[in-house]
């Protein structure tokens, strides 16, 4: 398998969460040897680059990122449930007083 290449920095590392993917490219001869990016998933469109001296703060940012990332879709989920409670709870009014 080809190595991923983006601006000079070879893709190490790829975490996904839902329709995102967060990397980490390295490249030795870089001032910032670690970069962690962000991107849709399954394209090659990198950006909001965070650059790193050591791969130990860049996998940490990785990781973050990707929390991050995780406890929007889980604030999204939420508040979509709250409002599928609030129809359903709509409806059943509606329906009980009908009767």
């Amino acid at each position: 398998m080809d190595q991923e290449v983006n601006a000079g920095y070879t893709i190490t590392d790829r975490l996904t969460v839902g329709n995102i993917e967060f990397v980490i490219g390295q490249n030795e001869n870089a001032p910032a040897k670690f970069v962690t990016w962000k991107c849709a998933k399954g394209k090659k469109d990198y950006h909001w680059g965070h650059y790193c001296k050591e791969r130990l703060t860049a996998l940490e940012d990785l990781c973050n990122r990707a929390l991050d990332e995780i406890h929007y879709l889980k604030s999204l989920q939420q508040e979509k449930d709250k409002v599928e409670n609030h129809e359903q709870q709509a409806k059943k009014k509606k329906y009980e007083q009908e009767r």
